[in-house]
C-alpha cells in the first residue's frame, strides 16, 4: 500500500504519544530562498517537513505573494523539482485558515469566504489544516467565544471534507489560543500566559461537540492537533521562554484524545534545547516562520555592508526595503511607530517580510547578490562577517555564492528543529 505524507504525519503523533522525543518542523513562509533552503535541508537530512501558506500570504485573491492555493502548490512543486527533492519529504498545509482576513466585514460574509478559501485549498492538494476562527468579525468582540469558534470551524471542517477528492487523508488541527499577529500576549505580571490544561480540555470537547452538531462526527479522527500556548513568544524586541521549573501537563490532557498531538505556534528565536523539550511534552508540530525570514534578512544585510565597503552604490538594501515601507505601510503601521527604524529593519516580530515580494525589492536583492558574486570577497572578510558553520553549510547550495550564505544562514535557524538529526 502506498503510504502518504499523511500517513508519515500520524506515525510521528502515533511515536509522540507513546513517548519518543520525536516532532516535525513546519515552515511558515512563502520566500523562495527560506523555502529553498528549508528543503535543501530536510532533503539532504532525509528527514520530512511541513510548509505551509497562511490565509492572508495565500487566498483566493492573492494575498500579499499574489497566489492563491493552486499557485501556491504549483510554485512548491517547481521548487522541489529544481532542488530534487523527494515525494515523501514535504506535506503542505495551510495555516490560520479562517475568516481573520475579512475580520472587518459581517461574520456570515467573513464566514463564507472562509469557506471558500478552505475548499481551495483542499481542491489543491492542501491536506493538514488548521481551522482557526478564533478572531471576531464586524460588530463582534476581538476574539469570540471558544463555542462559537468551535462552530464556526466545524462549519469549515464541512468544506474541506466536500472539497476533498480523498476525505480521508485530510488533518484538521483547531486551537482558539493562538497567538495573536504581530506581538505577544501578556499577563499583568508582563509574562506569557500559558493555556491551562482545563482550557485545553474545553476546546477539545467543543469541537468535538461542533462536529457532532455539524454531521460529521466520524470525521474527529481526522483531528490530529490542538494549538496551546505552552509559555513561549516573541514580541518585536523580546523573547519568551519557559522557565526550567515550568511543566504543564499538556501530555495529560492529549493523552486521553488518540491520535492528536500539540502543536506549538511562535516557537521562533528559542534556544535549540526548547524544540526537544516542547517534543517531550506533546508538542509533535512546531511551527516557525520569522525567525526564518529574519536570518534572511540579516544575512542579506551582511552581503549588503560588505558589498557597501568594498563598491559603494548609491541605494543601500536597508534604503530600498524603507522606501517600500514607507509607499506601502499598512503591514507596519499598527505596530510599529512611523520613526521607529530599529523595529522596521531589526524586529523580532519582523514585519518586513511582508516586503521582500516586492519587484523593486526583489531587483534589489538581485542586484545586491549579483554585485557580491563578482567582487570575489576574500575568504578573511567572509569569515569576520558570517559564522564557520555558515561559511561551511554553503558550500553547494546554489550556484551564486551569495544566494549560498543567505540560504545557509537561513538553514541555520531551522535545523535545530530536526530533532531526527539532533538525537540520531
Amino acid at each position: 500500500m502506498r503510504l502518504t505524507m499523511s500517513d508519515t504525519l500520524r506515525n510521528i503523533i502515533t511515536r509522540n504519544q507513546a513517548g519518543e522525543c520525536i516532532a516535525i518542523p513546519s515552515v511558515c513562509s512563502a520566500h523562495p530562498e527560506v523555502l529553498s533552503a528549508s528543503m535543501q535541508l530536510a532533503s539532504n537530512l532525509n528527514l520530512p517537513m511541513v510548509i505551509e501558506a497562511t490565509s492572508n500570504q495565500v487566498n483566493q485573491f492573492g494575498g500579499y505573494t499574489g497566489m492563491n492555493a493552486h499557485k501556491f502548490v504549483s510554485f512548491i512543486d517547481d521548487l522541489k523539482s529544481k532542488h530534487r527533492v523527494g515525494s515523501n519529504i514535504i506535506e503542505l498545509g495551510g495555516d490560520h485558515l479562517g475568516p481573520q482576513v475579512w475580520k472587518s466585514e459581517a461574520a456570515d460574509v467573513a464566514m463564507s469566504k472562509a469557506n471558500d478559501l478552505v475548499s481551495e485549498y483542499v481542491r489543491a492538494g492542501i491536506k493538514k489544516i488548521h481551522l482557526d476562527c478564533s478572531e471576531g468579525c464586524a460588530n463582534e468582540p476581538s476574539l469570540v467565544d471558544s463555542e462559537t469558534a468551535a462552530e464556526r470551524a466545524a462549519d469549515l471542517a464541512v468544506s474541506c471534507l466536500d472539497a476533498a477528492s480523498a476525505p480521508e487523508e485530510l488533518l484538521f488541527v483547531i486551537g482558539t489560543e493562538v497567538p495573536p499577529p504581530g506581538g505577544a500576549r501578556l499577563g499583568d505580571d508582563g509574562q506569557i500566559i500559558p493555556t491551562s490544561p482545563e482550557s485545553a480540555v474545553k476546546t477539545l470537547e467543543e469541537h468535538r461537540t461542533a462536529f457532532s452538531k455539524k454531521g460529521i462526527a466520524d470525521s474527529w479522527s481526522q483531528v490530529a492537533g490542538l494549538v496551546v500556548q505552552p509559555g513561549i513568544e516573541f514580541g518585536p524586541d523580546e523573547i519568551f521562554t519557559m522557565s526550567k521549573n515550568s511543566n504543564c501537563d499538556f501530555r495529560g490532557v492529549i493523552s486521553e484524545y488518540s491520535g492528536i498531538c500539540l502543536e506549538a505556534h511562535s516557537t521562533d528565536f528559542q534556544p535549540p534545547e526548547m524544540f526537544a523539550r516542547l517534543a517531550n511534552m506533546g508538542f509533535a508540530f512546531q511551527k516557525v516562520g520569522p525567525a526564518l525570514t529574519f536570518a534572511l534578512r540579516r544575512a542579506l544585510y551582511a552581503l549588503d555592508q560588505i558589498v557597501q565597503t568594498l563598491n559603494p552604490s548609491a541605494v543601500s538594501l536597508p534604503q530600498v526595503m524603507e522606501a517600500a515601507m514607507r509607499k506601502n505601510p499598512e503591514h507596519w503601521k499598527s505596530h510599529y511607530s512611523e520613526n521607529d527604524y530599529s523595529k522596521w529593519h531589526f524586529s523580532y516580530a519582523d514585519r518586513i517580510r511582508y516586503y521582500w515580494p516586492l519587484p523593486s525589492v526583489q531587483e534589489a536583492v538581485d542586484n545586491l547578490i549579483l554585485t557580491f558574486d563578482t567582487l570575489n570577497v576574500p575568504d578573511h572578510i567572509l569569515e569576520g562577517t558570517f559564522s564557520l558553520e555558515v561559511m561551511e553549510r554553503s558550500h553547494g547550495l546554489a550556484e551564486s555564492q551569495g544566494r549560498s550564505i543567505v540560504r545557509s544562514a537561513v538553514q541555520g535557524a531551522l535545523l535545530p528543529y530536526f530533532l531526527g538529526e539532533r538525537n540520531g
